[in-house]
């Protein structure tokens, strides 16, 4: 998990934009890793909405697998992140 972090934070989540964690649901540990195995991620968005109360920022829930270098999912989990938000173009300027 903490490689996962690692590469997650270093090449997924903007420093600029992450604000937060609430948590990770769903953890699942598939197969063993063992010393010479390389990792990689593959993340997927699944669900992304504005904060009703802070619409400078939203909560991106991301399914991540961790794959071996077979290209076999070693463990799954499902990561929530509060990330601050680009605000909405103005509709009287943007034409809508």
């Amino acid at each position: 998990m903490a490689l996962m972090m690692r590469i997650l934070v270093r090449y997924y989540l903007n420093e600029a934009a992450s604000l937060a964690s609430p948590g990770v649901d769903e953890l699942r540990w598939l197969k063993p890793v063992r010393p010479g195995d390389v990792l990689s991620l593959r993340c997927t968005v699944v669900q992304a909405r504005a904060s009703r109360s802070k619409p400078d920022r939203g909560l991106v829930h991301t399914a991540i697998e961790i794959l071996d270098q077979h290209q076999e999912t070693v463990a799954t989990l499902t990561m929530m992140n509060l990330l601050r938000r680009r605000p909405d173009p103005d509709p009287a300027v943007s034409g809508r």
